[in-house]
């Protein structure tokens, strides 16, 4: 196997652990949206070690992969600004800027666990670290790792003198979408508030993810190979297992199952997913083909899932909820799945029309945009 970089399979293993966290992130905000309480209730947790155990499938586990991703992203786009001689981080501060208001129009108008609001404030921090040295990078890196397992301490030691849980069911207005707008800018500090802590464990991921870039996570070489191993072993090999416990271990860990042990497997699944890429004899299966479609696309169908599973569960549109919500956990996956579906052959037709899914496209107008005006002026 040649040490050198394959870029297009390293950029096809990318799209594809993109799809992936796409799906995957699915899984865990498909709790939310199926809930009878609404958003308001998910921190419940399940009623049984089945419940528990098919929720831990995907609690935080693709939202960390989605967050190493970014940072390997952000890396590649470094790499190719330095590659042109342009300055860094210069334009895309903007992109973060555009970033940040897509994610509040998302979070008010759609999702209150929007993503895309701490990764554009994550990203202007680890735009002015991913070119600096080792040292430096190192040293942010464990600094933020060690203000994140400090969080995570209190936090547990606080939830073992309390009644195990993180909160309770807030009445959030589900009767109609102006309700459930009101009800997100009223409970803003609540539904935000897991997005601010998570801020250190966002910037060790993002931090993480450019570092195994460089380190060849995406190549398909005997490095890279070794670097895949290394991770889909420890990932899975000790961060699973320990998932496994901590979810079974009552409401008390929820804290360490979903913002460490989760992370942990996140980088098991980015080795696992990518040797498997690079091992399929087939690029051109239909499955294959759809989820790299969804990770070519990847803040459309981010946005879409969200607007989907809206559409479908809540009271104030089709209402599934009300109909299907006592089938419990296999209503869940029933949704899971039909959404997931909608979304893998919808990036599917539209990717073998266009270069770029609908938001990514408006998304690179209003990127260009002012560049354009300032290259004119």
């Amino acid at each position: 196997m040649s040490s050198r970089i394959d870029m297009g399979a390293r950029i096809t293993a990318l799209d594809v652990l993109r799809g992936v966290a796409i799906l995957g992130t699915l899984g865990t905000n498909i709790w939310i949206f199926t809930d009878p309480a609404g958003p308001g209730g998910f921190l419940a947790g399940a009623d049984d070690w089945g419940g528990a155990l098919l929720r831990m499938l995907s609690n935080g586990k693709f939202l960390g992969l989605l967050s190493i991703l970014f940072g390997i992203g952000l890396a590649l786009q470094h790499r190719s600004a330095v590659k042109r001689g342009m300055k860094w981080p210069g334009w895309y501060l903007w992109r973060s800027a555009l970033l940040l208001v897509e994610g509040a129009l998302h979070y008010v108008l759609i999702f209150e666990f929007d993503v895309l609001m701490f990764y554009a404030l994550v990203s202007v921090l680890v735009a002015f670290l991913v070119g600096r040295s080792d040292r430096v990078v190192r040293g942010w890196l464990v600094g933020a790792l060690v203000v994140h397992l400090a969080f995570i301490a209190l936090v547990t030691y606080a939830m073992h003198l309390g009644d195990g849980s993180l909160g309770g069911s807030l009445p959030v207005d589900m009767s109609s979408w102006f309700g459930q707008v009101r009800s997100r800018i009223e409970y803003v500090d609540v539904f935000r508030a897991e997005a601010v802590f998570v801020l250190p464990l966002s910037t060790v991921l993002f931090l993480a993810g450019a570092r195994l870039l460089r380190a060849g996570a995406l190549e398909d070489s005997e490095r890279g190979l070794r670097v895949q191993r290394r991770l889909a072993g420890w990932g899975l090999g000790l961060g699973l297992p320990l998932n496994v416990v901590t979810t079974l271990a009552g409401g008390e860990w929820f804290a360490v199952d979903r913002y460490v042990c989760a992370p942990a497997v996140s980088f098991g699944l980015l080795g696992a997913i990518t040797m498997l890429v690079h091992r399929m004899r087939s690029p051109e299966g239909f499955l294959r083909r759809g989820v790299t479609s969804v990770g070519r696309m990847a803040l459309s169908c981010y946005i879409a899932q969200n607007l989907i599973a809206s559409l479908l569960c809540y009271q104030w549109a089709l209402n599934l909820n009300g109909r299907f919500a006592q089938f419990g956990v296999w209503y869940t996956v029933a949704a899971w799945v039909v959404v997931s579906a909608l979304l893998v052959m919808g990036a599917t037709w539209w990717m073998g029309r266009y270069s770029r899914g609908p938001v990514e496209a408006a998304w690179n107008w209003a990127y260009r945009a002012p560049q354009r005006r300032s290259v004119a002026a």
